[in-house]
């Protein structure tokens, strides 16, 4: 009797090892899925999302192609879906790959999903991401993975970097070699400083950014102008030293190393682990060094055009780091603004167009939307701590 009972066990044992065998799920080499940094919400143009980078970084040993990106929350709500000549936008590369093949990843290349997510809750829990794409082979398959817990910006609004107007914010996600796409790995990790940067630069009431051709940064109309603290803060470092060319044409034809791209340039400590930065000063102009408490409104320097620049401008940003390069840009928001027109595209700036003005101007405060129209008022200058 034992005999018979060991025997169907045996039995039964052997069909559960073949249904277990059957049932195995189909494995591939895939994308290695990253969140790199940690996103905060920020309010652009009124509407709050979350920008941040995806990173594909295919381990297979053939090319996969990617067909969709789906950002969703903790409630399974749909907050992203790319695919077609969107997720084609998205999509960043060292190489510079043109539209579609972008898409086609090689093997032990990374792709960069440059993300710009919705949210009607800035407290959204977690994000969870879902990648489609096709193998070698043809076969579509669905990987899901890199969650992410958003984190709350608590940080106060910032003043004005400068005062007066009109000034236009130049910056656009969307461009290939914008700051919010310009990726540095100077410290054995990658980063983005410029993630939320903005190059300001003052335009004429009616259009064009400089007296005659523009070709000397003193006939740029925002050449020379004071460079403003956005807070109550201590100044963390300076950069002196560059020269500024004396023609655009000679300044685009200068190879600018990576340690003098930000110019000379001022550094303030916010508090919070945030650093604000002030780029391409003129020389001779900064009126800080470090150490130096400020105050809101405190002039700190002057815009100029020196380091890796096109044309007489303020850069500003905030990272999370004293370094101009080996740092990642934060989400910020300013105050004290107001709204006054825009440009359709970077192509009518760039050719002197009249921009649009606004039936009625708006007060601002949060993170002016791309190639918006800025009037920052006639800030009162506030006298150094003594």
């Amino acid at each position: 009797m034992r005999s018979w009972r060991n025997v169907i066990f045996v039995l039964l044992a052997a069909l559960t090892a073949q249904t277990a065998v059957a049932q195995r799920i189909p494995l591939h080499q895939s994308f290695d899925m990253r969140v790199p940094w940690t996103p905060q919400p920020v309010v652009v143009a009124g509407k709050t999302s979350l920008v941040y980078e995806l990173n594909l970084g295919n381990d297979a040993q053939e090319p996969l192609t990617l067909r969709r990106i789906v950002v969703t929350d903790n409630q399974q709500h749909v907050l992203l879906d790319l695919q077609g000549e969107p997720l084609v936008a998205a999509i960043g590369r060292a190489d510079r790959a043109k539209g579609g093949d972008r898409l086609r990843i090689a093997p032990a290349m990374m792709a960069v999903a440059y993300l710009s997510v919705p949210i009607a809750d800035a407290r959204v829990a977690h994000l969870h991401h879902c990648v489609v794409y096709v193998d070698a082979t043809g076969h579509e398959i669905t990987l899901e993975g890199a969650e992410v817990m958003p984190v709350a910006l608590s940080a106060k609004p910032l003043g004005p970097p400068l005062r007066g107007g009109p000034w236009v914010a130049i910056y656009d996600a969307s461009w290939e070699r914008g700051h919010r796409r310009v990726i540095y790995a100077t410290d054995g990790s990658a980063k983005v400083p410029g993630r939320f940067a903005i190059d300001w630069i003052r335009v004429g009431a009616h259009g064009g950014f400089a007296h005659g051709k523009g070709d000397k940064p003193a006939q740029w109309y925002g050449y020379g102008a004071d460079v403003l603290a956005v807070a109550d803060a201590v100044v963390a470092s300076v950069g002196e030293g560059i020269a500024e060319p004396a023609t655009l044409a000679e300044g685009a034809a200068r190879k600018v190393p990576l340690e003098d791209a930000a110019g000379n340039y001022v550094s303030l400590d916010l508090g919070d682990g945030r650093f604000a930065f002030y780029e391409h000063l003129k020389p001779g102009s900064i009126k800080v060094k470090p150490g130096d408490p400020v105050r809101t409104g405190e002039v700190i320097g002057q815009l100029g055009f020196t380091g890796e620049s096109t044309g007489p401008h303020l850069h500003f940003h905030v990272s999370d780091a004293n370094a101009p390069l080996a740092a990642e840009g934060m989400p910020y928001a300013l105050s004290s603004f107001r709204i006054v027109g825009s440009y359709a595209t970077i192509d009518d700036f760039a050719n002197g167009r009249p921009w649009t003005s606004q039936a009625t101007s708006t007060t601002g405060e949060g993170f002016p939307a791309p190639l918006s129209v800025v009037d920052f008022g006639e800030a009162r200058v506030i006298s150094p701590i003594p």
